[in-house]
């Protein structure tokens, strides 16, 4: 029996979940499934460019576990470019990180939570986005609130919510 998967913690959930070769109907294509874990990693290493001790640290798993998902991570978006397969971001053993998260420009992280899915993820402060143009980047449902400590004055309420008239 092989041991359970350790919960890896991660800050980002992508807005865009599937990318497919273009002018290839969806029907004819195989699928990757990349996992938000694996995405992670990617992100974090590749994109972030940190070292991969800081990498495992934010992600609250082991240096040689990290490398682990990085390499088929790797594996999987190569062969996808290589072979023209799909790709789907989906799944793994995630929890959106609890920790308070300081962006490179110093911009803190606000916290949001779907009414409908019951899906949290964290969106950067000062994005420009504005409430009512929230949505949930799992079920797409508009029924989103703030559940961290600055949710000025909106409490529980979803993101628009005017009250009764």
């Amino acid at each position: 029996m092989t041991r359970p998967k350790i919960i890896r913690c991660v800050n980002f959930t992508p807005e865009i979940t599937y990318f497919k070769p273009r002018g290839i109907p969806l029907s004819h294509l195989l699928e990757i499934n990349l996992t938000i874990d694996e995405l992670e990693t990617i992100r974090l290493k590749n994109y972030k460019g940190l070292e991969q001790t800081e990498c495992a640290k934010r992600m609250k798993i082991s240096q040689s576990t990290f490398q682990r998902i990085l390499c088929l991570a790797n594996k999987k978006i190569a062969d996808a470019l290589i072979n023209g397969k799909a790709i789907k971001i989906e799944g793994g053993v995630i929890k959106m990180n609890e920790e308070k998260i300081v962006l490179d420009s110093d911009q803190e992280m606000r916290k949001f939570k779907c009414e409908e899915c019951k899906y949290e993820w964290e969106e950067p402060f000062g994005t420009g986005k504005k409430g009512v143009e929230m949505s949930c980047p799992k079920c797409k449902s508009k029924l989103v609130h703030r559940i961290d400590s600055g949710g000025h004055g909106f409490g529980r309420q979803p993101w628009g919510y005017k009250g009764r008239k």
